[in-house]
């Protein structure tokens, strides 16, 4: 690890140019093999107003420093937004969900492995070298949102929950002027610049999550494959939440974890859904509208299928079509 120094603010002006560290789960591992080499890290643990979970209209506003265990564990989310607990609980071990913070977790980097190899090029790590992965090995790159410069994927499940429930984030710019946008739109594509991995500009900082009104008995729930059973990155995961009226679908909303730069939605599949009656030839069609004819990559042709595979599974579990004992579909409460 190289050296570097140490502020930590004790206000939103006291926040100086640097690398924002909170939790540090990801950035601390980055600097150890220095992928990351920050000559300055900003803590943001003392700042006021980032702690906590609170009513927001009808929905809640969670500061970005709530920990990862906070919030699956919070009874209002558990309630109302099942599917983001979840997603959560999903994830990593108990020890980082501890420290991992809702602002980190969004911000978390990918796990493609050549971003990891400090040997291998790498244009998302070091602009203009290359993308060592489109020669190489790579079972974990994306399907979506490729471009010829990088084939990494985003690898946060807690992300695709969010895209999911139609969360919306909020960033302070450094003149103290906020905006919010929706988590879908948080990720930039790589296209020629794979290393600007958000729409974060110097100076902005991720100050809270905005929820939405739950969905009053919509069924949410989310699907990840994995190589193992708990601790481990996904190679596909679903996360949809669906309001039934009787056999007909009336809405819902859908996205996929670990096929993209960043949490994927394809509207033109919720809207396939939207109004049908479900049944297994539905979902058979919608399936065919996700995965790309041609996977960028040889290594992730299998993804293709895997996710249609579990795109079906988890809309027959959301719709009722298939028994939901022991897998992770939830019913939100008013």
């Amino acid at each position: 690890m190289r050296p570097f120094d140490y502020h930590r603010a004790a206000s939103f002006d006291d926040v100086t140019a640097g690398q924002i560290i909170a939790g540090g789960t990801n950035l601390l591992d980055l600097m150890k093999i220095q992928v990351m080499t920050p000559a300055i890290l900003v803590d943001i643990t003392r700042l006021d107003g980032l702690s906590g979970i609170e009513p927001e209209g009808d929905g809640l506003r969670i500061g970005a420093l709530v920990t990862n265990t906070a919030l699956a564990n919070d009874r209002r989310i558990r309630s109302g937004w099942p599917l983001l607990s979840r997603a959560i609980l999903a994830g990593a071990s108990a020890q980082i969900r501890n420290k991992a913070t809702t602002g980190g977790n969004l911000l978390q980097r990918t796990r493609c492995p050549y971003f990891y190899d400090t040997s291998q090029a790498c244009n998302k790590r070091a602009p203009g070298t290359g993308c060592a992965a489109q020669g190489g090995a790579g079972r974990m790159l994306a399907l979506f949102g490729t471009s010829d410069q990088c084939l990494a994927a985003h690898p946060s499940d807690m992300a695709v929950a969010l895209a999911a429930l139609g969360a919306e984030v909020e960033i302070r710019a450094a003149g103290g002027d906020t905006r919010r946008v929706p988590v879908r739109d948080l990720y930039r594509l790589p296209g020629e610049r794979p290393d600007r991995e958000t729409i974060l500009e110097d100076g902005d900082l991720i100050t809270a999550v905005i929820l939405p009104a739950p969905r009053s008995g919509s069924r949410q729930g989310y699907r990840k494959v994995r190589d193992r059973a708990s601790y481990a990155f996904a190679l596909v995961s679903v996360a949809g939440a669906v309001t039934m009226a009787g056999e007909t679908i009336e809405d819902v909303t859908l996205a996929f974890g670990s096929v993209a730069p960043q949490p994927w939605t394809i509207p033109e599949v919720e809207e396939v859904l939207r109004g049908a009656t479900a049944s297994d030839d539905l979902f058979r069609r919608a399936a065919a509208l996700i995965a790309p004819d041609e996977a960028p990559h040889p290594d992730i042709e299998y993804k293709r299928t895997l996710l249609r595979r579990t795109f079906i599974a988890t809309l027959r579990q959301l719709t009722g079509l298939a028994d939901t004992a022991g897998t992770d579909i939830a019913r939100a409460q008013a």
